[in-house]
């Protein structure tokens, strides 16, 4: 399976603020990154896959050491770039930055961005064809709105996409038309904490999901 993640959050995701690179995680979101990293321990994990955001990578470093799986590191994974606004509230903006014809200065617009993300999936459905075990996703709030929107297949029982949670959880088929069976789900922050099947299909569709922003 592809286990699609979101990162864990960060002091900039809790002021809504366009974060940089070198964002960490806050204690809150290392507890996340914790507790996501044991759910996922028992689906048999074989390569991760994570954007080199440091809240991303950190958030993977944790998969990773509950796990043992190798793990590597994808510029095409980032997170849509807002160049000249990165470090900027959404408050104090006074527009959606997030708007379908808006392209930050110095940044990327939504086309580059689904460019960047085509390519990093055709590395990742290669992967996943090839491997056997779960392959495991690191990345960022917009890039997992634009692989389950336009490169995984939801079935009508789970859409539309609403949002995707710090360290929200996508599952889906290793191969072809890579079936959505768990989407944006972050039952893994309540207590007690479900497991995962390794096994898609024993692994019931649900949606579960959340905010990104």
């Amino acid at each position: 399976m592809i286990v699609l993640v979101r990162h864990g959050e960060t002091a900039g995701n809790a002021a809504r603020v366009l974060q940089t690179p070198d964002t960490p995680l806050s204690e809150a979101g290392l507890d996340q990154a914790e507790r996501l990293a044991r759910r996922l321990a028992a689906l048999g994990v074989e390569r991760i896959l994570s954007s080199d955001y440091a809240r991303a990578r950190m958030t993977a470093e944790r998969v990773r050491a509950a796990t043992g799986a190798g793990l590597e590191l994808d510029p095409g994974l980032r997170e849509r770039s807002f160049g000249d606004l990165r470090g900027r509230a959404y408050a104090e903006l006074g527009f959606d930055p997030f708007a379908p014809d808006y392209v930050p200065p110095g940044g990327e617009s939504w086309e580059d961005l689904h460019a960047r993300v085509d390519a990093a999936w055709q590395r990742i459905a290669a992967l996943a064809e090839r491997g056997s075990g779960a392959l495991v996703v690191v990345t960022h709030g917009l890039v997992c709105h634009s692989l389950v929107r336009r490169r995984l297949a939801l079935p009508a029982d789970l859409g539309p996409v609403t949002g995707f949670a710090n360290t929200a959880v996508t599952l889906a088929d290793r191969a072809a038309p890579w079936t959505v069976r768990l989407l944006a789900c972050t039952a893994h922050l309540a207590e007690p904490a479900p497991a995962l099947s390794p096994d898609t299909r024993s692994e019931p569709s649900a949606r579960c999901s959340g905010t990104d922003r």
